[in-house]
């Protein structure tokens, strides 16, 4: 029993120091060859992209993208400066699209005179622009119409 223990910890041990050495060479870092300790490269600012019309969207369901700089907004339990502006009651003085009905439902379909908890943190799925380039290339397009068979 003795020799059974000390053989399948002598087995794990050996497993812990060889694997690693071994899976080194096929790990490979989005560094490429620069190591950690030197090389970076400080990156560019971007600049928020200036208040303008709505943004098209990409395809169906999609979140409106921010339009405008959203810096200092306070989005938190007690206040929420986009609907001072996008609430039924504020949308139209402030010029501004008026939030969608969907953001008063709950995650059981009933609807609510005030926005529901799922939907009170704007953020989590509009975001505002910048005048960045792409990361990597997209070659999304968007399927124009959906037909029903």
């Amino acid at each position: 029993m003795k020799r059974r223990v000390i053989s399948v910890l002598i087995c794990v041990l050996a497993g812990g120091l060889v694997l690693p050495v071994l899976g080194k060479a096929e790990v490979q870092s989005l560094r490429g060859a620069t190591p950690i300790e030197g090389g970076a490269v400080e990156p560019e600012v971007q600049t928020w992209q200036p208040d303008r019309e709505p943004i098209d969207r990409d395809f169906v369901q999609q979140p409106p993208l921010i339009p405008h700089q959203i810096d200092g907004y306070q989005v938190n339990l007690k206040f929420n400066k986009c609907l001072s502006c996008h609430s039924w009651a504020n949308y139209k003085q402030a010029k501004a699209t008026k939030i969608s009905q969907t953001h008063f439902s709950d995650r059981d379909g009933d609807v609510h005179a005030n926005v529901a908890a799922r939907r009170y943190f704007c953020t989590q799925c509009h975001v505002p622009q910048v005048d960045a380039k792409p990361l990597v290339e997209n070659t999304f397009k968007p399927v124009e119409a959906i037909t029903a068979h």
